[in-house]
């Protein structure tokens, strides 16, 4: 079978204790459209039910069981008396002959497991019609009733004349469940049943399904499923989760797109709220009119809803221009940047391939520039010769560098502290949510390394900020992060520098970072950089090759899923990296851990237990007495460390210290390492591109950004010629991370999700004074570049003028609304934009509008210490707080220790984790 390789069905035998020559049987008879006879008469030939006799004294009963089966069936071979009682089961016909009776038992244990094995074959091939087929017969199966009869069969609570009456008249559970009792018990022509009925239609699972797709390139789109459940929980009927199949098909349900499971629990039933699932599709040109999405209950048959996913009025982004070509240029000498003093910050000799191509543009000239290259491939002393340029030729000018998170920006401080400020004598300062420096020290740095809601905080009222003025150089690192729920500050910040460089009459040179991108073209155009300062290179341009393995894991449930994978882990380390460091990103501190004790056993199996230790055991003893977690303790004594923000500092300096020094050959560490501290090793290994969304409650995908950060730490130029990269990932993603993992992904804006504080941060410091202003705000940003490129996207009909201006003209008028709404504008139905008290408030505070709203509205003269704690946790910045994976038991503990009192019923709200914090 060639679309279906010999491990996967290996695992699918395994898992379901399928014999060999039952799949051998379905690798013959199986095909990708078959009947329900063709799907009896093979499940009733296979190895399983070789041991089914036929019997001289069955023959008279079978023979009246095959004159009421459903499908055509004959008393002839033993497959004809399996496919007889397979029929009979289904029917509820049992037979009275004690030897059929004992072989239909026989049928019904194994036929369950057979069908669950066809549905996952046919879900490997992207068999659409047939994966519904054998999920619907696993159903049956296990209710014993055909999947055609009436669903309130599967209850077993309505006697059979009841039931055939609702068959008969082909009543829908829709219909039942807007029926009242009475009116089912007239239709029934049986008023004591209407009540019953009534109750069973409104517990049966009733799903309502919405879908939107976004093109990310020409081949992929992005899809969005808004589930909404409108069904009363039963913890007998329906006990602790519902599951269910989403398929996305072709118009003739041949081809399966895509499939995921989803879970629904009684929380989420309970609120009825929009349960959202997002995913990522390929599309295939010419297009097709439309996919068709379905949505299939795995536990209940009739739970089935069908929506279209149309692509009538798709507008398909348009194809981008090549890649920089690498240039086979001689590497320039440091002599080149004819400065003893800054040729003192570096301990190598010579630039690399991508710093000597760039050389000229960032050190001899005062260009904008966009570098847009791998991880790891030295695009920071790229930045690095733009501030050097900045201290020879605009002594008074200060350079400002903007890092995603603070670990990011910790580690270039500390770097700069050392070079910058130790040799060359420039004074580095940090300002982040942990460093507040003075107004003076403000004034007098030559270097802030700051983060983007600090930088945007700061600059907004940059009129009254000397050191707003006076920057020269601003450093924006992993650009390629404006689509990230941070993106639209990023996208603001630019947007205002820009500004403030026209309106003082001084050039602020722009300088952006990124990993190689599709659409490098656009960024440069929004961020004002000519031909000659776009620098966008292949993926595989690095110092360091990296040959990158990808495998797929089946399972859909996420634990057991990450277990298979510490094996395949293992023996990557083995195979790839026996003796070089190896990095392992996982998603959470418990997957940490139990990545690593699994490591620990696989050594031992192979009586290898201090394979990945490099040190003696004496010398390693002394760094064990200073580690305080034992978790830790444990692992490192097996040369495995772990990193996670859970370890306290001294704990994690311990691990960092000897992962550096390769005194451990292996560390398992959370995503988050992946951007903070720089540990490149020989191998990395990304365990899982998953983690658990405390605010959804669902596992979702990291980012793809996160995942090339990741992979980006594999290969160390200075001991390396090469490095390897081993993805790990859920089976049915394994063809888009194909995809971009090796071709560059496209960078879009988000800021149309959170313009409110920042346009209420324009009207405050008078950047926006009037509805026209407020329009021509958005065409200064990276949105409306991006609107005219792939306006489906952004919900933009058609890419003309008329369309995109009243695109934007609706967006500011739902934004001023809301903002009015909120209290922080005036009267917004007039043409002058005038802020409020609030306004302002929450401008100069960074606070979001809501919470601005609240407050005011809220804070009353007499309130007292507990109202004012929860007012104050009630506020929309605490939303974001991550609630983890079975940390609700923990608050519910802490929530007894408090002094207050605290709302149990919604303890896993990050609101009230946040009064259990306070």
């Amino acid at each position: 079978v060639s679309t279906q390789s010999t491990w996967e069905l290996g695992r699918i035998a395994s898992h379901l204790y399928i014999q060999w020559g039952t799949i051998e049987h379905f690798n013959e008879k199986l095909t990708d459209c078959m009947t329900d006879s063709d799907v009896m008469r093979l499940m009733s030939e296979c190895t399983e039910f070789e041991n089914i006799k036929m019997r001289d004294d069955e023959m008279g009963e079978l023979d009246t069981l095959a004159d009421t089966c459903t499908l055509p069936a004959q008393a002839t071979d033993n497959p004809g008396k399996v496919n007889i009682l397979l029929q009979g089961l289904l029917s509820q016909k049992r037979p009275n002959t004690f030897s059929l009776v004992s072989d239909t038992n026989y049928i019904a244990q194994n036929a369950g497991r057979l069908f669950r094995a066809l549905f996952e074959i046919a879900l490997q091939r992207n068999w659409a019609a047939n994966s519904v087929t054998f999920l619907k017969y696993s159903i049956a199966l296990e209710r014993q009733s055909w999947q055609y009869s009436h669903p309130l069969r599967q209850f077993n609570a309505l006697p059979d004349d009841i039931l055939k009456k609702l068959e008969a008249r082909r009543v829908s559970m829709a219909r039942l469940a807007d029926l009242d009792p009475m009116d089912i018990g007239k239709l029934i022509t049986n008023n004591r049943y209407g009540p019953l009925i009534k109750q069973l239609s409104m517990q049966f699972p009733a799903l309502s399904m919405e879908a939107s797709c976004q093109p990310i390139t020409r081949n992929i789109l992005r899809v969005k499923l808004s589930i909404t459940p409108s069904f009363e929980w039963s913890d007998g009927l329906h006990g602790g989760a519902q599951t269910f199949w989403v398929f996305v098909e072709d118009n003739d349900a041949e081809v399966l797109h895509h499939h995921e499971h989803f879970v629904l629990t009684k929380k989420m039933v309970g609120k009825q709220e929009i349960q959202e699932i997002n995913f990522t599709i390929p599309l295939v040109e010419p297009v097709p009119s439309q996919y068709s999405i379905r949505l299939i209950s795995e536990r209940f048959y009739g739970c089935e809803e069908t929506t279209p996913l149309s692509f009538q009025h798709l507008i398909l982004p348009q194809t981008h221009p090549p890649y920089t070509e690498l240039l086979p240029l001689t590497p320039l000498p440091l002599s080149a940047l004819n400065s003893h003093d800054f040729m003192k910050i570096y301990k190598f000799t010579h630039f690399n391939p991508i710093q000597t191509q760039v050389f000229h543009t960032m050190y001899h000239s005062d260009l904008n520039a966009l570098v847009g290259a791998p991880t790891g491939s030295g695009k920071t002393i790229a930045a690095e010769l733009a501030a050097l340029r900045v201290f020879n030729n605009y002594p008074g000018q200060k350079v400002i560098y903007i890092g995603p998170l603070k670990a990011l920006v910790k580690e270039r401080l500390e770097d700069w502290e050392k070079r910058f400020q130790g040799i060359l004598g420039k004074k580095v300062v940090e300002l982040t949510g942990d460093s507040q420096p003075d107004i003076a020290l403000l004034n007098s740095a030559d270097i802030l390394c700051t983060t983007p809601e600090k930088w945007d905080g700061i600059s907004r009222n940059w009129q009254n900020r000397s050191y707003v003025r006076d920057v020269g150089l601003l450093i924006l690192d992993e650009i390629h992060l404006l689509g990230n729920d941070r993106g639209p500050i990023l996208e603001v910040i630019v947007s205002r520098m820009r500004y403030i460089g026209w309106n003082t009459g001084r050039v602020i040179r722009l300088v952006g970072l990124s990993t190689a991108l599709s659409n490098a073209r656009n960024l440069a155009d929004w961020m004002g950089i000519e031909k000659r300062g776009l620098y966008n290179f292949r993926p595989s341009v690095r110092p360091v090759p990296v040959e990158v393995h990808i495998a797929g894991f089946p399972g859909k449930h996420y634990c057991p899923r990450m277990a298979t994978m510490n094996k395949p882990a293992y023996n990557a380390i083995m195979q790839h990296s026996p003796l070089k460091p190896v990095l392992i990103f996982v998603s959470s501190r418990r997957q940490t851990r139990l990545t690593a004790l699994d490591l620990i056993n696989f050594l031992a199996a192979d009586s290898r237990e201090k394979h990945f230790v490099r040190m003696p055991d004496r010398d390693l003893e002394v760094f064990l007495d200073n580690v305080s977690d034992q978790h830790l303790r444990h692992t490192l004594s097996f040369g495995i460390g772990l990193h996670h923000a859970g370890l306290c500092k001294e704990d994690k300096a311990v691990v960092e210290k000897l992962f550096v020094s390769e005194s451990i050959q292996v560390l398992v560490a959370t995503s988050t390492l992946a951007w903070g501290v720089n540990f490149p090793a020989h191998m990395v290994i990304v365990k899982g591109t998953e983690f658990y969304d405390g605010k959804t409650k669902t596992y979702v995908d990291f980012p793809i950004t996160d995942v090339l950060q990741m992979m980006g730490r594999a290969g160390r130029p200075q001991f390396d010629k090469d490095a390897k990269a081993v993805v790990l990932v859920h089976e049915p993603k394994k063809g888009f991370y194909k995809k971009f993992l090796y071709d560059p992904f496209p960078v879009e804006s988000s800021l149309h999700n959170a313009l409110h504080e920042h346009m209420n941060a324009e009207i405050v410091a008078g950047t926006v004074s009037k509805r026209q202003d407020a329009v021509d705000y958005l065409t200064w940003t990276y949105l409306f570049r991006r609107i005219v490129e792939n306006p489906t996207y952004y919900g933009v009909e058609s890419i003309t003028h008329e369309s995109i201006t009243v695109f934007l003209s609706r967006l500011v008028e739902q934004v001023l609304r809301d903002l009015q709404a909120t209290g922080c504008i005036e009267d917004a139905s007039t043409d002058e934009l005038i802020p409020s008290t609030v306004g302002r408030i929450a401008s100069y505070y960074y606070l979001s509008h809501q919470s601005a709203c609240m407050f005011e509205r809220d804070i009353k003269e007499e309130a007292d210490m507990p109202n004012l704690l929860k007012l104050l946790c009630d506020a929309e910045e605490y939303s974001e707080l991550p609630v983890r994976h079975n940390e609700d038991k923990l608050n519910a503990e802490l929530a007894r220790e408090v002094p207050w009192p605290v709302d149990t019923r919604n303890i896993d709200d990050p609101h009230v984790l946040c009064v259990d914090t306070c």
